[in-house]
């Protein structure tokens, strides 16, 4: 039985190691427990592989028991935060926001005010505007932050996951004490922390065509800070349909991309910069390749940025570009991208031809 133990220590070890997620640590030692179940039930008393794996299947079973109570314990724990968040949002009041600001606001958001690309004119459009993000991990957490300081009014966020002690290496907006809880209602708590005056709306599930097609239309801007090819391209297809500008940034190792896709003001989509997701393999995610902490904060900070410039309508933004940073050389760079004719989602779609504005 010391064996078996000690695999499993080696085998959560090895996986710590290798960044590998909890939840897929603790499958392999589910395989390992059912192989050695097995190992008991089926061999005979007396074989070497069973005496060497603890000689009996009822100790095994016992223990399969009891930790099969301790994750339904963890489970029915983090559901019961989930519900008491959920009851707290309920329950809490409202945003009022009158015509003018406040002394209060105005005085938060003195020093956009002063700026003459923004002043107040730009600070109201950022109250007004309605800023949808999906996921609220790595580049989520940053860009939420921002954006809720920034003044922006109505705040969604998506993502189906809940807060893991791996997650805390990068994604600021969680805390140790979060782990468990939903994302987006730990996102949600931190984001109305930092300011009251923004509404924030948590859509803790995954997102579908179906779930996009009701929500992009609700929203005046799209920020995509997810991690898997499938979502990016649903992603992509919903803001394309719903004529919404898609803010899209994307992480790997020491290197990070950020592009504006609109392709109703002329600019090309997803689609037609990566017209297929690459082989298995070749773009590995960041729990498979691995991630420097502060480049998630980084590339969704000038999310957010690009965010603003959007809302406010000012300065240049990465419509029709692609900016890459190297962090670990401290290097820029931007790329021209162009719209493809031939699209296979945007292709054929009017637009209103101002690729030059912001």
């Amino acid at each position: 039985m010391i064996v078996v133990l000690a695999m499993a220590a080696a085998l959560w070890g090895l996986g710590v190691i290798l960044r590998i997620p909890r939840s897929a640590r603790l499958y392999m030692i589910g395989l390992l427990y059912v192989g050695v179940l097995f190992i008991q039930i089926a061999l005979p008393f007396g074989h070497p592989l069973r005496m060497a794996t603890g000689e009996s299947a009822a100790l095994w079973i016992l223990l399969g028991v009891l930790a099969a109570i301790g994750v339904l314990y963890g489970r029915v724990v983090a559901w019961l935060r989930g519900r008491a968040q959920i009851k707290e949002q309920a329950e809490a009041p409202p945003v009022v926001r009158g015509e003018t600001f406040t002394s209060s606001e105005l005085e938060r958001y003195a020093r956009h005010i002063v700026l003459r690309e923004v002043g107040g004119p730009g600070q109201k459009a950022l109250r007004d505007a309605r800023v949808l993000v999906i996921g609220a991990g790595g580049l989520g957490a940053p860009a939420l932050q921002y954006l809720a300081a920034a003044g922006v009014g109505t705040i969604g966020v998506i993502d189906d996951e809940v807060v893991e002690n791996a997650n805390l290496q990068r994604q600021v907006i969680h805390s140790d004490s979060d782990i468990g809880l939903p994302k987006v209602f730990s996102a949600q708590a931190a984001m109305v922390a930092q300011n009251p005056y923004v509404e924030v709306l948590p859509y803790h599930r995954r997102l579908t065509e179906t779930v996009a097609e009701a929500l992009f239309g609700d929203y005046d801007l799209v920020l995509d800070g997810t991690d898997n090819f499938e979502t990016r391209y649903l992603v992509n297809r919903a803001a394309v349909e719903a004529g919404t500008p898609l803010v899209s940034g994307a992480l790997s190792q020491w290197e990070g991309q950020i592009s504006v896709f609109d392709p109703a003001r002329d600019a090309p989509c997803y689609a037609c910069v990566f017209p297929r997701a690459p082989a298995d393999g070749l773009a590995p995610s960041c729990a498979e390749a691995g991630v420097i902490g502060p480049l998630p904060g980084v590339i969704g900070s000038m999310m957010a940025l690009e965010a603003i410039k959007l809302i406010c309508g000012i300065g240049q933004t990465l419509r029709g570009e692609m900016l890459i940073y190297d962090a670990l050389w401290g290097e820029t760079r931007k790329i021209t991208l162009s719209r493809r004719a031939d699209c296979s989602v945007c292709g054929g779609r009017p637009t209103d031809g101002t690729l030059s504005s912001p």
